[in-house]
């Protein structure tokens, strides 16, 4: 049966007692300044601003900025989604046929045929459009060009991992 040595639980305690009584020593040895206990010696403080600012009283409104949901750069961007998923859908095809294995749990149940996996990647790309669309017409506008961003950035991964490990 073996014990254990109390030593190094021992040190370790003492040290960090010790770091923590040299640590708080300089905070516990403040002085009060002598200016602070006398203070007509000390020269009056400005006084401070105001915290509350006037508004004016017909504020400006800025209007968001518009634009039609299939403008060029969405129109760009979607192309781009459906570019990737088109890349992905090949990459993936070809690896499964060469006995390779979809890592992706959400599209692993399509990878049984052909059909179901192209109408895996075509729903992907509509959703990615429905998801944009959706933030386009709740004013979500960064969000709205962020949505395709995101997904041709996560589908060009799958594309280069699926080429690097053929």
């Amino acid at each position: 049966m073996q014990t254990s040595n109390p030593v190094p639980a021992f040190k370790l305690v003492t040290f960090t007692l010790l770091f923590l009584v040299v640590a708080t020593s300089a905070a516990v040895s403040q002085q009060v300044s002598m200016a602070l206990l006398q203070p007509a010696l000390v020269e009056p403080a400005p006084e401070p601003a105001p915290m509350v600012k006037a508004l004016p009283s017909n504020p400006v409104r800025v209007a968001p900025e518009e634009h039609k949901f299939w403008d060029k750069e969405n129109t760009a961007l979607f192309a781009t989604v459906a570019a990737f998923s088109a890349a992905d859908f090949a990459v993936t095809r070809d690896n499964l046929s060469h006995g390779g294995r979809e890592l992706n749990p959400l599209t692993r149940p399509f990878t049984g045929s052909t059909a179901a996996l192209a109408a895996n990647f075509a729903g992907e790309t509509a959703g990615v459009i429905g998801i944009s669309y959706m933030f386009h017409r709740t004013g979500h506008h960064r969000l709205e060009r962020l949505t395709p961003m995101v997904n041709f950035a996560a589908s060009a991964f799958a594309v280069s991992y699926g080429l690097a490990h053929r």
